[in-house]
């Protein structure tokens, strides 16, 4: 949904009452079983999953209930929370092939003893993964002696997503993701199906309605004027807005959300 943005003081009012066609509820729509399925994984850049089992050398990882795993491809890395610190790595890929650095950037908090031994267990085997393949609902990354096994996080709950102020912090189109530009973008729903937020240039108003595991925003209203460097990305944020999208946590401050279109917006939570 493009959006002119080249009138100072002006509201575009969108009505968005219509509802797309239902997506297909399989976890990679399109991708069917067998072994060439790999390289469309990659389709699913911005796209949060979660770890259901992991093995190295045949003993299982240890996981804690009520403490997920998560992993999300960007462009050049991958990233999560891993369950108690959040993480990333950087990434470079060839076909099913993938090649990790030697070394996360993490946070430093602490948890419980067996909530630490989870994710020491998860990252020491992630490094050691060197090929990527998805088959049906799955993804599975494995190395030597290495096997961890992912399906698509769950969505997030209406309760997950209002009261909160969420900020843009990077959009995602296709394969590619860049950083957000100008003023503070954010989001914020409330539980009476209202929502305001910005572009980074403009400010927002409008409603939504639950559809599923679908958001679906009803009405949109855009108020303010753009710079020519900021339109591509205010047109970006109401596309993804106003086309339906999938709302995923990667954990407790990540908010992605994702359009069947390839486009996406990750905000990060502001309190």
């Amino acid at each position: 949904m493009a959006v002119a943005c080249d009138s100072p003081g002006t509201e575009d009012r969108h009505d968005t009452t219509a509802v797309p066609e239902e997506p297909d509820s399989s976890i990679e729509d399109g991708i069917a079983d067998g072994p060439d399925t790999t390289r469309l994984a990659w389709d699913l850049t911005g796209v949060p999953w979660q770890l259901l089992s992991g093995h190295v050398d045949g003993s299982p990882l240890p996981l804690v209930d009520g403490h997920p795993i998560t992993l999300t491809l960007f462009e050049r890395e991958i990233g999560g929370w891993a369950p108690c610190n959040e993480y990333s790595v950087e990434m470079s890929r060839s076909g099913p092939e993938i090649d990790l650095a030697p070394e996360f950037l993490s946070t430093a908090q602490g948890c419980a003893p067996d909530i630490m031994e989870s994710e020491s267990s998860y990252l020491n085997a992630l490094l050691g993964v060197d090929t990527l393949a998805t088959n049906s609902d799955q993804m599975t990354l494995t190395g030597e002696g290495v096997e961890l096994v992912f399906v698509q996080a769950p969505p997030a709950t209406v309760g997950d997503l209002t009261g909160t102020v969420w900020a843009l912090t990077r959009l995602i189109q296709g394969e590619t993701v860049s950083n957000a530009a100008g003023d503070r973008a954010t989001l914020e729903l409330f539980s009476d199906q209202s929502m305001l937020g910005s572009t980074g240039c403009r400010s927002l108003h409008g409603r939504y309605a639950v559809s599923g595991a679908e958001v679906l925003v009803t009405e949109l209203a855009a108020t303010g004027e753009c710079p020519a460097d900021l339109r591509d990305q205010d047109s970006h944020v109401l596309a993804v807005l106003g086309d339906g999208f999938r709302a995923a946590l990667t954990g407790p401050v990540e908010l992605i959300l994702t359009t069947t279109g390839g486009q996406g917006l990750v905000y990060r939570y502001q309190g």
